[in-house]
């Protein structure tokens, strides 16, 4: 059994926080309307700062506490600042295209697709949003447990389950409304635990300055070490995953109006660069205060060795809640996408609200069942689904730009640019094996954009608006 970084009253925090997190969300289940709006988009009613909560927790989650605190622990800061800057380069995008998505009352991103490409073109797509979710889903399932694991010293066998029983639970209550509310409660306990504890790791390092002067010749650079090539290879994937996100785009669905829509967009611009400050000046005292521990061991470490507890504890309970609010919103969506994209279109298109809220509770515990199957049980199949995170950005957010961004793209060039997205990437990271040690999205996104451009222009087509 894994060694607990922290005593027990830490351990007591998690599981108190997990039980609040529980009861928010069933008492904002009961507010919830049971019809398709109702269930997936939170009636799009949501307040504007519930919105933004939302908005941010759903990004922020194991990849930016765990992840992310790895790579600035090893890299240094400014390749830090590289590495998550394609998410705030992606929300000054979509601050232009927020009102956009909220007029277009679409629940699915194939569903937008679809629009202006065809049905074809949504079924390919519907396929990577599904590979790249449920993979999602299980690295949530089994990071949350080992954040569990590694403070409180829990069995992990037995954090999965926990973590998973409650990401379903919280799906299923209310779908978007319980989701919801709890990302924008765990948004507010990360302000406030790192927010307030950060004056304390800072001063324990002596400033920002003696923090900085601790870091290695590498590490103090531009790149970290890494050429400015290898390192687009890392930021230009969150850049494209972000732009086409459905749990994003859904989001701004929720809004209440166009021009709310607009304005969660900015304020969460805002919110991701605080965000972004606070872990990479964590990550920097800790290579000076704690050098030689596991890099994404970081955060926690400093919350619990240099952060009184008042302030630590919230930052421990927000990591863990941060991939619960993750894992609960993937669930919804792939299961959103199976309903509405799949069922709904191919096999039951008369279906009414009773029957696709039904089946899409149905569809979230299946979703749980095979995504922890997968964490726990296959995980050489898990290993293989990260590539689609790729394939997600390259070959559905680039042809989803072409469809709001320029006005002679055709469904020949939709279909071109999926295909040619998903290929690349499939034939440089698994065939290849990255030659020159690059991330095949380097290569794949100008190709998917190369394709999308000429196969609009060589097979030019009235495009398709056909409703779903």
């Amino acid at each position: 059994m894994q060694k607990a970084l922290a005593g027990p009253e830490y351990a007591i925090a998690i599981v108190v926080y997990l039980v609040i997190m529980l009861v928010v969300g069933m008492v904002a289940g009961k507010k919830a309307k049971a019809d398709k709006d109702g269930f997936l988009l939170a009636g799009r009613q949501l307040p504007i700062i519930v919105l933004v909560g939302t908005l941010l927790a759903t990004w922020f989650g194991g990849g930016t506490v765990v992840g992310g605190a790895n790579f600035v622990y090893k890299m240094g800061p400014w390749a830090g600042i590289f590495f998550f800057i394609g998410a705030p380069a992606g929300a000054i995008v979509l601050m232009s295209l927020a009102p956009k998505i909220r007029e277009l009352s679409k629940y699915t991103v194939p569903e937008i697709l679809e629009r202006t490409y065809g049905s074809k073109t949504r079924l390919l797509a519907s396929i990577c949003v599904l590979l790249a979710y449920t993979g999602i889903v299980s690295y949530n399932f089994t990071g949350a447990a080992y954040i569990v694991n590694l403070v409180t010293g829990f069995d992990q066998s037995y954090s999965v389950i926990i973590a998973a029983f409650i990401m379903v639970f919280l799906a299923v209550t209310a779908g978007m409304n319980s989701v919801a509310w709890t990302d924008a409660l765990s948004a507010g306990l990360i302000f406030f635990g790192m927010g307030c504890g950060l004056y304390f790791a800072v001063s324990s390092a002596g400033g920002y300055s003696s923090a900085y002067a601790a870091l290695t010749p590498a590490q103090s650079s531009v790149t970290g070490g890494l050429t400015l090539t290898q390192l687009a290879g890392y930021s230009l994937p969150l850049f494209f995953l972000y732009m086409g996100d459905q749990n994003q785009l859904q989001r701004y669905g929720c809004a209440k109006t166009p021009a709310e829509a607009r304005k969660s967009a900015q304020m969460l611009f805002c919110g991701m660069l605080v965000v972004i400050f606070m872990v990479i000046s964590y990550c920097l005292c800790a290579i000076k205060l704690l050098p030689g521990i596991p890099g994404d061991t970081a955060i926690m470490r400093m919350a619990i060795d240099y952060v009184p507890y008042i302030f630590g504890a919230p930052i421990l309970c927000a990591c863990v809640a941060f991939l619960v609010t993750t894992g609960d919103s993937f669930i919804l969506s792939a299961s959103t996408n199976i309903m509405i994209d799949i069922v709904q279109k191919y096999f039951k298109p008369d279906m009414t609200d009773a029957q696709l809220v039904k089946g899409t509770r149905y569809t979230i515990i299946g979703v749980g069942i095979f995504s922890y199957v997968m964490a726990v049980y296959l995980p050489e199949v898990l290993a293989m689904q990260m590539y689609s995170y790729s394939i997600y950005g390259a070959g559905v957010t680039i042809p989803l730009l072409g469809a709001f961004l320029w006005k002679k793209v055709s469904p020949a060039g939709g279909m071109a640019s999926v295909i040619t997205g998903g290929a690349a990437i499939l034939l440089w990271d698994m065939f290849l094996k990255r030659p020159y040690g690059l991330n095949g999205i380097v290569v794949a996104v100008p190709l998917a954009v190369a394709a999308l451009i000429v196969f609009s222009l060589m097979v030019p087509g009235k495009p398709q608006t056909e409703e779903a």
